[in-house]
């Protein structure tokens, strides 16, 4: 999902990895906001360590050295964890605030709202199935 052009569109520049890591990290802030319950938390706790596991080692691949991947797992884990805690009253929250979010994340892109509209309607999508769906890819992203 975070290939979707739809999201680099206002972009000002062309995009980095780190842009789409970022990406990846609020796509995978509304998926455990949206299945955070105590039946998926081992569920849950798999796929965190899976993908911060797989994130360190592309950051690996790419050549950062042991002491770089360390700075940047750690900015990664907390960039996560304040998004986790930014988008938990996600549903309460204003346009503006919504907005504000991503103005604060995403530096490079000129049109916020449409991210907002974005991330509204995939957190729609979320809704429609269980944990156990898009796990085993029955549903349609």
């Amino acid at each position: 999902m975070t290939r979707n052009k739809v999201l680099y569109e206002n972009f000002k520049d062309n995009d980095e990895f780190s842009d789409r890591l970022i990406f990846l990290l609020i796509h995978l802030s509304f998926f455990f906001k949206a299945f955070k319950s105590e039946d998926n938390n081992n569920m849950l706790q798999e796929i965190y360590d899976f993908v911060f596991r797989q994130l360190e080692l592309s950051i690996r691949e790419i050549g950062y050295g042991d002491q770089s991947i360390n700075k940047k797992m750690k900015d990664y884990l907390n960039l996560f964890h304040s998004l986790l805690d930014k988008i938990h009253f996600w549903d309460d929250y204003t346009l503006k605030k919504k907005t504000k979010i991503f103005d604060d994340m995403i530096e490079k892109s000129s049109n916020n709202h449409q991210l907002v509209n974005y991330f509204d309607n995939f957190c729609l999508k979320l809704s429609k199935y269980n944990l156990n769906s898009y796990l085993k890819s029955v549903c349609n992203q």
